[in-house]
């Protein structure tokens, strides 16, 4: 494995081994405990590349072009960003320690065309940490596109579909979207602090509250290899030195029952998941984002939560994403 980028079980290791000192009984007043209500109007997390910013990004293309390397063996130095790199440091904090999420705006999608875009998404993971792979088939840029598979398949992953995908996150530290081209309609991306989820279901339900740092089955769905089982038993948070870090699957938690050998949901689980998806979908509480082409949202999975709203597509307007997953 190229050192580069970490393989999906090398990835998955590295973002599960969270700190947990103990279980977390008061409310969390940090910068990640965000309101999508208190953000619409707010800049703060937009970032717009000026014309020095893409005569830059120009620059650093053509020196990845002239290294001779395939964009998967680039190496960050071969796509030299001297001005941009503070501001990487800078958003690489936010998503560790500050409010989980930003937009960056201004990437020019359609001068570039798919491969000099694709080239400049897989560079900026390289600046920000280290890419892994998406799946055990080793797939490190995925295309979100409707592939026309069926959504009530329980074994299809729901982002080769055109279908409502309901709040979950990655494997990985970060999850980053690249619009390449929107929907006709819908296919808004929403997002949801997990903290501020967690803090309501503390001030509604404290009993269920503490049900959140014990685990879950979570369905692999057909993803296992070397005989493991279609499960795996994963609290759905963890709390150390100071942060809360959130793993949360709704659709994966609620489908494990299907194995003969996971446990069942209980009356308590089914209320707990119930509630958490209903605080993190109200108006409140969530943020959407119309992403437009050139657009980059990343999304830091330990305290973030996302989904997608369901989209219709049509012979000149093809939603089609590029998605990166990062080691921080």
């Amino acid at each position: 494995m190229d050192a580069s980028f970490r393989s999906y079980a090398e990835q998955a290791v590295h973002y599960f081994d969270r700190p947990d000192e103990r279980r977390l009984t008061r409310p969390l007043d940090v910068a990640a405990a965000w309101r999508g209500a208190d953000l619409v109007d707010d800049a703060a997390w937009r970032f717009r590349l000026s014309p020095a910013h893409l005569s830059e990004l120009d620059a650093a293309l053509a020196a990845a072009r002239s290294s001779g390397r395939p964009a998967g063996e680039l190496r960050p130095e071969d796509f030299p960003l001297p001005s941009l790199a503070r501001d990487i440091v800078a958003w690489r904090e936010e998503l560790r320690t500050g409010r989980g999420f930003l937009l960056l705006s201004g990437v020019p999608v359609e001068r570039w065309g798919e491969e000099d875009a694709s080239t400049f998404f897989w560079a900026l993971g390289l600046h920000l940490g280290q890419p892994g792979a998406q799946n055990p088939d080793g797939d490190l840029l995925g295309h979100v596109v409707d592939t026309g598979e069926d959504a009530a398949n329980p074994l299809v992953r729901l982002y080769r579909t055109s279908s409502d995908i309901a709040y979950h996150c990655d494997a990985a530290d970060v999850v980053g979207l690249l619009c390449l081209e929107k929907a006709q309609a819908g296919g808004y991306s929403r997002i949801a602090s997990s903290v501020t989820v967690f803090n309501e279901v503390l001030r509604r339900r404290p009993d269920l509250a503490a049900r959140l740092f014990e685990p879950f089955a979570l369905d692999i769905r057909n993803e296992e290899r070397d005989g493991m089982q279609g499960w795996l038993p994963i609290p759905p948070c963890c709390f150390g030195g100071g942060q809360l870090r959130t793993f949360y699957h709704s659709d994966y938690f609620r489908s494990a029952p299907r194995h003969v050998d996971a446990p069942r949901l209980e009356g308590a689980d089914l209320e707990l998941l119930n509630l958490y998806d209903e605080i993190a979908v109200s108006e409140d509480v969530r943020l959407d984002m119309d992403l437009e082409p050139g657009d980059v949202q990343l999304v830091s999975n330990h305290t973030v939560i996302h989904s997608r709203t369901g989209y219709e597509d049509t012979r000149d307007a093809r939603r089609h994403l590029l998605r990166l997953w990062l080691s921080l």
